[in-house]
């Protein structure tokens, strides 16, 4: 799926939609297998029109769309969870999961085909909202204030990578016997970190993606912690990376541009640009394609500074 920095650059280009109301939810005809639509499309459909876009963030890797309370004499509003009567607790959520290679886009998705759903809007800056996903992997829902909470409130999501505390992401990860780049994958104790931008991280904070978290010391959590605030922001700033099939694309249909100052991702046998000593080396690890220097990032971890 789309890393941090895609989807953060993803919120921020759809930004126009807050204020819009949905006027309309529709799933284009398309020959290729639908993806998981929770409610199905009709109710989905009953309970988002006519609701105003009253934010949207993100959670994770996720792109949310938060919805403004149901209006008064509306047939199907979201249930306000038991003892909550605020207006937050009758907000409705629609949380995007683009995976891989999904966009949520504001007009021209690279192609008709892989056009998964459209949210039309009126009384705003923006015409549509809608999802594009070419290998179709994405999920869209329709969570209700209590479920939201339940599925990615604090004990079901780790804190966000790019506002975790130094002690608190060595807390969350240091007992761990996985590797850690494994560990930063995942999402219950990190919430942020994709596949792409571990390497990246990883290469920076000069630390073998092998090495078992428990073995890391003060001083690596301290690199590491620096390192990934670095990448994520530097991402964020650049519009996350367009790789070489050319999927990932801004909300305007541009090509984002972190992909130019890659240090590792996807340079298999290229010269590292950091030490000029050794090539990249590609391995696998959880299933996921792992790009590291074996100089700059030695087994033992190295000391160099970035």
């Amino acid at each position: 799926m789309p890393e941090l920095p895609e989807v953060e650059t993803m919120c921020r280009g759809v930004a126009a939609a807050v204020g819009c109301r949905i006027r309309d939810l529709r799933r284009p005809k398309s020959r290729l297998q639908s993806i998981p639509i929770s409610p199905r499309i009709d109710h989905f459909r009953r309970r988002v029109a006519g609701r105003r876009i009253a934010a949207v963030r993100r959670v994770g890797k996720r792109v949310v769309l938060e919805l403004e309370p149901a209006r008064a004499g509306s047939p199907h509003p979201d249930p306000l969870p038991k003892g909550e009567g605020t207006r937050r607790a009758g907000s409705g959520y629609i949380v995007i999961e683009p995976r891989m290679t999904g966009l949520v886009l504001l007009a021209n998705p690279p192609d008709e085909e892989h056009l998964r759903l459209v949210f039309s809007l009126e009384g705003g800056n923006a015409e549509n909202v809608l999802f594009w996903d070419q290998r179709g992997l994405g999920v869209a829902r329709l969570l209700s204030h209590a479920e939201f909470l339940q599925q990615f409130g604090p004990n079901r999501l780790g804190p966000d990578a790019l506002t975790v505390a130094p002690e608190t992401l060595r807390e969350r990860l240091g007992v761990s016997r996985r590797a850690i780049k494994v560990a930063l994958l995942d999402q219950r104790a990190l919430a942020g970190v994709g596949n792409l931008y571990a390497s990246e991280i990883l290469h920076r904070a000069g630390i073998h993606p092998a090495v078992p978290c428990r073995r890391l010391s003060a001083a690596d959590w301290s690199r590491l912690h620096e390192a990934m605030r670095i990448v994520l922001r530097a991402a964020i700033r650049h519009q996350g990376s367009t790789l070489r099939d050319g999927t990932y694309r801004i909300a305007r249909d541009d090509p984002g541009g972190y992909q130019r100052y890659h240090r590792v991702y996807q340079r298999k046998d290229e010269p590292c640009l950091q030490c000029g000593e050794a090539r990249i080396e590609r391995i696998v690890q959880a299933q996921r394609s792992t790009f590291f220097c074996p100089v700059c990032q030695r087994a033992c971890g190295s000391r160099r500074r970035r």
